[in-house]
Formats: C-alpha cells, sequence, structure tokens
C-alpha cells in the first residue's frame, strides 16, 4: 500500500485549510474561498508556466513555516510560491499587501488607456476591478504611452497592443493547446509587445481561446466587436453536435440573436471545456444550439446585477416548439422581462 501523503496546514486571513505539499498560496486560497483569494491577472490553472507576471496576487507571509516561523522579508506572489506546513499569510488583513496591490495596480495602468467606453471586454475585465479596488483618481505618470495601431492577426481575432499588460497568457495557451504556434512576445524591457511572425494570421482550429484566457481587451472578437455592452446580453448555457470539441459554450444573446459565443468559465474566470472556432466564430444561429438554462456568473460583474436569472423557468429567448413543456411565458410577459433587464 502507498503511503499517505501528509498534507501541511496554512492559514490565510485567521482561516485555516489543508493542502497537498507543493500547493500554491493562491490555490490554497481558492480552496478556502471567499473574498481573501487574491486577484489573478496572469496565472491560469490550466496553463503550465503561467504566473509571476503580473504581481497582482502579492501577500504577506507573517509566518513561513512551524519549522522556521520568522515571516518573509518581502511581499510574495501567491501564485509562486508554495506552502509550507504551519504557514500563516495575509491578504485583506495586511495593510502592506493592499498597498503592494495599489502600487502593481497603477503601473499596470501607465500606458493602459481609458478604452473602457468603447472596449469589448468592459464589465468582465480584471484590470477594471482592480482599477475600481486600488487605482488612484489620477495618474502620476509624466512620460508619452506606448501607442499601437489595431491589428486584425487572423479573420477572426482583434488585438489591440495598447491595452495589454503582457501577461503572456495567450502566448502560452498557443504552445500548449494547438499545434503550432505564429505569435508570441517580441523585444524586451518596455519595447515588449505581443505579435505574430511575419504578419501571419492565427488561424488553428482552437487559436479563438486565446480571447477568453485575456484577462483584459488586448484581444477581442471580431464576430461580435461593438455588437453590444455585455451588460445587455444575456449568458445562456448550450450544446452542439461538433467533432473536433466538446460543443459545451455560452451564448451571449440579445433577444433571439447570438452576439458572441464563449468558452464556459469558472468562478475564478478560468475556461472548464476549450471550444473550437467553428462553435465560436461561425455558429450564430440559434437552431444550431441546444439551449439549457442562463448561465450563473460566479464573478462579482455588472452581468450579475442585471437578475437575467429571476423568472428564468418563464423566460426563454427563442421560439422553441418545445417551450411548452418548461412553461415559457406568453410573448407579452417576455417583453416585459426584456423592459426590466434592458
Amino acid at each position: 500500500m502507498s503511503e499517505e501523503v501528509k498534507k501541511f496546514k496554512v492559514t490565510i486571513d485567521g482561516q485555516t485549510t489543508e493542502v497537498l505539499p507543493g500547493t500554491s498560496i493562491l490555490e490554497a486560497a481558492r480552496q478556502i474561498g471567499g473574498k481573501s483569494v487574491p486577484p489573478a491577472m496572469c496565472y491560469y490553472s490550466k496553463l503550465e508556466s503561467s504566473g509571476g507576471r503580473c504581481r497582482t496576487c502579492l501577500v504577506e507571509v507573517s509566518k513561513g513555516s512551524e519549522a522556521d516561523p520568522r515571516p518573509m522579508p518581502k511581499l510574495v506572489a501567491s501564485c509562486r510560491t508554495s506552502v509550507m506546513d504551519g504557514m500563516e499569510v495575509k491578504d485583506l488583513t495586511s495593510e502592506k499587501a493592499q498597498e503592494g496591490r495599489k502600487a502593481v495596480t497603477e503601473f499596470l495602468l501607465i500606458n493602459h488607456p481609458l478604452d473602457c467606453p468603447i472596449c469589448d471586454q468592459a464589465g468582465e475585465c480584471h484590470l477594471q476591478d482592480l482599477g475600481y479596488e486600488h487605482g488612484n483618481p489620477e495618474t502620476r505618470y509624466e512620460f508619452d504611452r506606448r501607442t499601437f495601431d489595431a491589428d486584425d492577426i487572423g479573420p477572426y481575432i482583434k488585438l489591440n497592443m495598447n491595452r495589454c499588460i503582457l501577461c503572456a497568457r495567450c502566448v502560452l495557451l498557443a504552445n500548449q493547446l494547438t499545434e503550432k504556434r505564429e505569435h508570441g512576445i517580441l523585444y524586451r524591457g518596455d519595447h515588449a509587445e505581443i505579435s505574430t511572425m511575419l504578419n501571419k494570421a492565427l488561424d488553428n482550429d482552437f487559436i479563438g481561446n486565446v480571447i477568453d484566457v485575456c484577462p483584459v481587451g488586448a484581444l477581442t472578437d471580431r464576430t461580435a466587436r461593438f455588437a453590444s455592452r455585455v451588460w445587455f446580453t444575456k449568458p445562456y448555457n448550450a450544446t452542439c453536435s461538433c467533432t473536433k470539441c466538446s460543443g459545451k459554450a455560452v451564448l451571449w444573446m440579445k433577444g433571439d440573436e447570438v452576439i458572441r459565443v464563449t468558452a464556459r468559465k469558472n468562478q475564478y474566470d478560468e475556461v472548464e471545456d476549450w471550444i473550437c472556432n467553428e462553435c465560436r466564430f461561425e455558429k450564430k444561429n440559434p437552431a444550431l444550439w441546444n439551449i439549457e438554462g442562463p448561465r450563473h456568473i460566479d464573478r462579482h460583474s455588472v452581468i450579475s446585477l442585471n437578475h437575467y436569472e429571476k423568472n428564468t423557468d418563464s423566460y426563454n429567448v427563442l421560439d422553441n416548439p418545445d417551450a411548452k413543456e418548461i412553461g415559457v411565458a406568453d410573448e407579452q410577459q417576455i417583453k416585459k422581462l426584456d423592459n426590466e433587464i434592458i
């Protein structure tokens, strides 16, 4: 019989849990859940070698371990720091960690344009959340910002390098999910940028997933560009018959129109099942999908404020012949609910 692996005890903001050796502080915090989970702009649990770039997950380690109780002298990136037995970590309860996160947010916003009124990512943007929670009302930066022209890096994907924070998620995904990669980080330091090799298009069957992993509005869906603000749409779980992927997706609908299609994500905004380009970009006809019901948005978001899940049993955006079986309301009730939401 194999020996049972001894778990490590770790305390985060006064909450204790047990995790396997090698678990990062961030994953331990996610196991506890709640508001003590540090934000993460570059870490992605499904992507190898992710994390350690954005520094938004900084925490204070007030006790290293039972064997060595000394605190760590500096803030550490929770996504890249492994838990030790008896470790004590402060996140929300640490003024030092909050000040560090505020400084990192200011750094990320140095070159980031205030595109929220026109950016398709507004309402789902992690940097927007960080800016609201930790941002300064005005910038101290006196130099010219980096500027780039928007670039089409394929028939379906638009790159706005102005908004990129160089988290490298899209590059890691292309390396690990697709058969070939034709884009990456070019140059170094303040000249670094995401770009394609010799202006080649990103046309791999699964390359559309780079849009879902991007935490800001640097990579957006050209088929849904400027079509609607996200809070005016309603997300629905849907499935379809697909030979390339699982066919499990989220339809973002406005009335009976499919505005865009995305992969399903968990409460930390990480994709559950990757979807192919055909499902994401080409299946905009609701008749091609089997709509299961409203998608619950776990992250705090303006989407949740619409209360689109309310009265869901009596609301269906489609004229479905099977709708009577689940109690779909009449046309007047549908229009009434649309008015309440929009």
